[in-house]
């Protein structure tokens, strides 16, 4: 599916799993619960590379495959200090830690990490501690920015993300229940005005009952023009 025709392309794996393969091939995996998600193709569940991997916080839906795909695959790990400090004691070593307000590059990517509201611990016994819930902004080589927020309600820093960063492109929760609504994250795409929005953590569970169709409405009642890229699991935007 064409849209930007930069050189890179973004693909929704179902749920808030994402692969993005930039211009010069390297791959990024984004909170990437593959394996156990309803929502992934089958032949995408056990991906043959990445050259880095992004987790917004520990919950189980997005960090619970990392230490089988670093077995696996050997790549850095981004996430929060105390996400990484878990992760070590499960053998995972290759953890890159970072705070938030923090950007570090890493395989050609710069990764940013920006303010999040809502919960991060693992899918372990004592659900022990994954420190804050994030979201990234993701500088590509040839400049553009990718906001993905995370699962996160909205919050005013979404202005900041604005002003510092100007997303191009807005990776947004719309389920509801868990995270922003199709309400709330239309005001979201308001206050970021990125050009392009993606959707995400919706569809998954009959809890999730934001809807695209419902996000489309809201999105319209604010005013807002914005494209919004909405594809199925496994369909590659480029």
């Amino acid at each position: 599916m064409k849209v930007w025709n930069r050189g890179f392309q973004l693909t929704w794996l179902g749920h808030s799993a994402f692969e993005l393969v930039t211009a010069s091939g390297r791959v990024v995996l984004l909170d990437p619960w593959l394996e156990g998600n309803p929502s992934c193709p089958a032949d995408r569940m056990h991906p043959a590379q990445a050259d880095v991997i992004a987790i917004s916080h520990a919950h189980g839906d997005h960090a619970s495959q990392v230490p089988a795909l670093v077995a696996a695959l050997g790549c850095p790990v981004v996430c929060g200090y105390e996400a990484s400090v878990y992760l070590e004691s499960q053998g995972v070593g290759t953890c890159m830690p970072m705070g938030k307000g923090g950007t570090q590059t890493v395989a050609g990517v710069a990764f940013t990490m920006t303010h999040a509201t809502h919960s991060s611990s693992f899918d372990e016994p004592g659900r022990p501690s994954g420190g804050g819930e994030a979201g990234y902004v993701l500088t590509l080589e040839d400049g553009t920015r990718i906001y993905s927020a995370g699962d996160t309600g909205p919050t005013m820093d979404m202005i900041a993300v604005r002003e510092l960063y100007a997303p191009e492109i807005a990776i947004l929760p719309i389920g509801d229940l868990f995270t922003m609504g199709p309400r709330e994250a239309a005001w979201a795409a308001e206050k970021l005005g990125a050009k392009w929005l993606v959707p995400m953590h919706y569809r998954t569970f009959p809890g999730l009952t934001g809807t695209l169709a419902a996000w489309r409405v809201a999105l319209r009642a604010r005013g807002i023009t914005a494209e919004v890229i909405a594809t199925e699991p496994g369909v590659a935007v480029s």
